[in-house]
């Protein structure tokens, strides 16, 4: 009688383990030894990271809103509005342009001070843009929810992850980070924002971050940091955690300068 061949499948191939709930410590250490294989690979020790919503449009797609809406296509409101907010779109991008340009001439042997975002439209967009443009590596983060798939073309193929558990993301984010530029966005900007200022406030965070807080009218009309320190919920001096401007030039001189003071001069520094 014939024995039928008995075969079995070893733990790292069983795809219904790998899957389940008891797995999932492997699938969270996953995604921190996958993208640090790759940021080691290609020699990524410290990144700029542009935060800022995924809503915003190019000052191109902006206009063409207005013009649709002004021919009956759309809400005339809505279309004004988003050109308004385009222009915190090309400042990312002008940001992220002239920041890459600036690290590229340091002539290390790593690749310092690389453009990093969420990887998806909008801010994260023009970020990633802006450092394709001046031909320099940049890193996407993208995450999986619930929404239409977006193809961020800026994005460096090798620097492009995918991220299930936000926790790891927001790992990423600030581990590598040694300045950090917040635009206008929505619930998920002020959620890294705020997880960034309470490690910087707490020490939990040891290097040195500078926070640039983008857009001075919208941060204002949305968060009102000054309130929090009359009302004694925060400290005076924890407003000075960010640096408050809607200029680029005088956002680019403040980075080059704390990322040459804190950074360049203490390399290595992490959480």
């Amino acid at each position: 009688m014939n024995e039928r061949k008995r075969t079995s499948t070893k733990a790292y191939h069983n795809t219904g383990f790998l899957n389940s709930k008891d797995a999932r410590v492997l699938r969270m250490l996953s995604e921190y030894l996958e993208p640090k294989s790759r940021f080691d690979f290609h020699r990524v020790e410290d990144t700029v990271v542009f935060m800022g919503s995924a809503r915003i449009k190019s000052r191109t797609e902006a206009e063409e809103l207005v013009r649709q809406a002004e021919d009956g296509g759309g809400n005339l409101e809505d279309a004004r509005m988003a050109l308004r907010m385009s222009a915190y779109y090309e400042a990312a991008r002008e940001l992220a342009a002239r920041l890459t340009r600036w690290s590229k001439e340091l002539g290390d042997a790593e690749r310092r001070f690389v453009v990093c975002t969420g990887g998806g439209p909008g801010i994260m967009e023009a970020a990633n843009r802006g450092a394709a443009e001046a031909h320099g590596l940049n890193v996407g983060l993208t995450i999986s929810i619930p929404a239409p798939e977006f193809d961020n073309p800026y994005v460096t193929r090798e620097l492009s992850f995918h991220f299930h558990y936000f926790f790891m993301r927001k790992f990423w984010f600030a581990y590598l980070a040694k300045a950090v530029i917040v635009m206008p966005g929505g619930y998920g900007t002020m959620d890294e924002l705020f997880e960034l200022l309470t490690l910087v406030q707490t020490r939990k965070m040891r290097k040195p971050l500078p926070i640039v807080l983008f857009g001075t009218e919208y941060w204002k009309n949305i968060v009102d940091f000054d309130a929090l320190a009359r009302h004694g919920m925060i400290s005076a001096t924890d407003i000075e955690l960010m640096f408050r401007t809607d200029s680029v030039d005088e956002a680019y001189d403040w980075i080059v300068l704390q990322l040459a003071q804190k950074a360049l001069a203490q390399p290595g520094a992490t959480l």
